[in-house]
């Protein structure tokens, strides 16, 4: 996996156990296995990772028929080596003890209490394995009224607020149309965990990290929730504008839509000038920003209708050159598409040897590192794919005692 002319990964030498699954364990595993750590992932004997099926659409064989492995599945387990364990067993839990004296990180995502009743609580493991980086990530947290209840992206972003402020001015309240909670503890979750690597750095000390899609959802609010905090008056719902900022919406123009992001008094000078209407710039009730978030309506339906009197590549080209933030609504298609996207490689192509045409399709890790560039060393595993290897290799088994385990369901 290495050689004298690969460049250094930033966390080799960094061991994770990931017994987590869905979305935000996953991704946070994903990403620390990017940056290069090696990591293990514990699947339940003949089923795995629940997003296995969340399909379709799946992989695809050579001959054409659905993998077990889906798209979403696909999205946040590359860099892994997957074995399957019964950790609810006590030989399972005795193989996990076994691993872990050569890991740095143990993640889970169980619900509050299941890991004690595996007996791989961190509070029983912390005594054996001093040096142990413990990472949980709960719906709510490992405390609190709702410590107990299980957690999904979909209710996270309906009770952490986001949904208060997603959607049309008088309509519906919209989720988020990716799993931003999830991806966000994910997130946080790896930012934790590497920041307490540094610690046991310093001090040969490991901890416990507690990780919540819901504190992660209130923490996400950012500048929306600090404007409620600092102003006590409820947020609203602007659908695609901004509450501070005008006008920064999308736009119709002659044949497509354009995003406007018009951030301060000389961009909008400026687009004034392209749209042909430099007067609107000097109008008092236009001049400043705060005059255009306090006479929002008025300036939107000038500068909608401005926009729809141009097709979108004769506004983009033209804005362009006058430093004025502007961009397409692309589809996800046309977002893959774009120039930039491909010059930044962001659709990575890994081997799959059960796979059509032998290979993966995926969305590139988009860090660039200049010293320790991000690895793509695994696919993302089928059920167990790694196992008889962990096992042999790590732990020493033999064949006779694999096959003894697998006769008694515990791989």
């Amino acid at each position: 996996m290495s050689s004298e002319n690969t460049p250094p990964s930033a966390l080799a030498g960094i061991r994770v156990l990931d017994l987590s699954r869905i979305l935000a364990g996953p991704y946070c595993t994903q990403l620390l296995g990017d940056f290069g750590a090696d990591i293990i992932k514990i699947e339940r004997p003949n089923h795995g990772d629940d997003t296995r099926k969340w399909g379709p659409p799946y992989l695809k064989d050579r001959q054409g028929e659905a993998l077990p492995e889906s798209a979403y599945y696909l999205c946040c387990n590359r860099n892994k080596r997957s074995l399957a364990i019964d950790i609810g067993k006590p030989e399972g839990q005795a193989l996990i003890r076994s691993l872990l004296k050569n890991t740095d990180v143990l993640i889970e995502n169980y619900k509050v209490g299941d890991m004690e009743k595996f007996n791989l609580s961190y509070a029983q493991l912390k005594d054996e394995f001093p040096q142990l980086v413990y990472c949980s990530i709960t719906g709510f947290g490992q405390d609190g009224p709702y410590a107990r209840r299980a957690g999904y992206d979909f209710m996270i972003q309906a009770m952490g607020g986001i949904m208060s402020v997603t959607g049309p001015q008088n309509g519906t309240p919209y989720k988020v149309g990716v799993g931003i909670a999830d991806i966000m503890c994910g997130m946080y979750a790896a930012n934790a965990i590497q920041a307490a690597l540094l610690y046991r750095e310093q001090s040969g000390n490991g901890q416990y990290i507690d990780c919540a899609l819901f504190d992660s959802q209130l923490a996400w609010l950012a500048n929306t929730g600090m404007n409620y905090i600092n102003s006590g008056k409820p947020a609203e719902r602007f659908g695609n504008g901004h509450p501070s900022i005008v006008p920064y919406d999308v736009y119709p123009c002659e044949d497509q839509y354009i995003a406007l992001a018009i951030g301060n008094d000389g961009q909008f000078e400026r687009f004034c000038e392209v749209a042909g209407m430099p007067e609107i710039a000097t109008d008092l009730r236009f001049k400043t920003n705060t005059d255009r978030v306090a006479n929002r309506e008025t300036i939107d339906q000038i500068v909608g209708d401005a926009t729809r009197s141009r097709p979108l590549q004769s506004w983009l080209d033209d804005l362009a050159k006058a430093g004025v933030p502007c961009g397409p609504v692309n589809t996800v298609e046309q977002a893959f598409a774009d120039p930039q996207a491909q010059h930044r490689n962001m659709r990575l192509t890994m081997p799959h040897p059960d796979a059509y045409n032998e290979q993966v399709e995926l969305i590139a890790n988009p860090v660039k590192f200049s010293e320790t560039p991000v690895s793509y060393r695994f696919h993302p595993p089928s059920l167990s794919e790694q196992g008889d290897s962990i096992l042999k290799n790590e732990l020493g088994l033999s064949d006779e005692q694999i096959e003894h385990l697998k006769s008694k369901s515990i791989l």
